[in-house]
């Protein structure tokens, strides 16, 4: 199995362009396979002081100055823009980049940010029917001459997309989320890649989406297995006094106490990824054999060290597996 690894950036925590750009060229220096931006407009309600890039305007700009490296959104929100506008605005991506998009997609959930941008907040089950909806049409127009569509939630008329995306017959569809029922089944279904978050029970998940790709006729074993481990950042050292450090470090970031952070890195089954060399291989080796073959990795801070905690894991644990 070929496993790649790609580098998460958190745009909300107040990152200025330029150290995004470093970030991005050094990663593909290294050797990461992806760079990926969430789609947020800011952090919490106290931000307004604190910069949010928007993930597409962003990923296009880096589009323009790497020249390998995969660019994603980890993951866009479907409520934020319709889905024939980002059907546009994702080829556009693609045509910059020269076919190195991927598409990651969810239903949103940040309630917050819908409310303060006047964005209509519908039930979970709206959004999750309105999401598959969505990725239908933008389907269709990367792929058709023109298309008209009726849905319960869209609806489009002799609607095209010039341009088409360069990867053929779209660039890879990656869904994330939490919900297992109804998301996955969208997975089984639509996705190219399912997009999974470090937690328990990841087995479990698993079975469900092999039992919905049963359902729909969907060889599951073509579906792309990723994962994004939220929460605590990667880190990774030989030295026992730095990666105490390191959770001091967090704890005091987090406004939280040591013991809880402590007891959140035990917690996240299958080992959370901060840790020695050898335990993270082990974590990597084991998340492997579930079938996992593409990992986002998220480094703390959200300046330019980031790259020098890139580079160590990139020696001490990506380069070996």
């Amino acid at each position: 199995m070929t496993v790649k690894f790609g580098i998460q950036i958190e745009p909300q925590m107040g990152f200025e362009y330029k150290t995004v750009e470093k970030i991005a060229l050094e990663a593909e220096k290294i050797g990461y396979d992806s760079i990926w931006s969430s789609d947020h407009f800011f952090l919490d309600a106290k931000s307004e002081d604190r910069n949010c890039m928007e993930a597409w305007t962003l990923i296009s700009a880096l589009a323009a100055v790497t020249k390998k490296i995969k660019l994603g959104t980890l993951v866009t929100c479907n409520s934020y823009r319709y889905p024939a506008v980002l059907a546009k605005i994702a080829a556009t991506v693609d045509m910059i980049s020269n076919g190195r998009l991927i598409f990651g997609f969810g239903a949103g959930w940040k309630e917050i940010e819908y409310n303060a941008y006047g964005i209509p907040f519908p039930s979970t089950l709206d959004r999750l029917y309105q999401m598959e909806e969505a990725i239908e049409i933008i389907k269709l127009l990367w792929t058709e001459p023109k298309v008209t569509y009726e849905g319960k939630f869209y609806q489009i008329k002799d609607a095209f997309s010039a341009p088409k995306p360069i990867q053929k017959p779209w660039p890879p569809i990656m869904i994330g989320g939490m919900g297992e029922k109804i998301l996955l089944k969208i997975v089984a279904k639509q996705a190219d890649y399912c997009n999974f978050m470090l937690r328990p029970n990841l087995e479990r998940s698993l079975e469900i989406l092999k039992a919905h790709c049963k359902v729909v006729g969907r060889d599951y074993d073509e579906i792309g297995k990723s994962l994004f481990a939220v929460g605590i950042p990667i880190f990774v050292s030989k030295s026992e006094e730095e990666i105490k450090n390191y959770l001091k470090d967090i704890s005091e970031r987090y406004n939280r106490p040591l013991e809880a952070i402590k007891e959140r890195i035990t917690q996240d089954a299958p080992g959370s990824w901060v840790g020695y060399p050898e335990e993270l291989i082990e974590r990597f080796e084991y998340l492997n054999s579930l079938g996992f073959d593409y990992y986002q990795v998220m480094f703390s801070g959200f300046d330019e060290k980031i790259v020098n905690y890139s580079k160590d894991f990139a020696d001490l644990v990506m380069k070996k597996l």
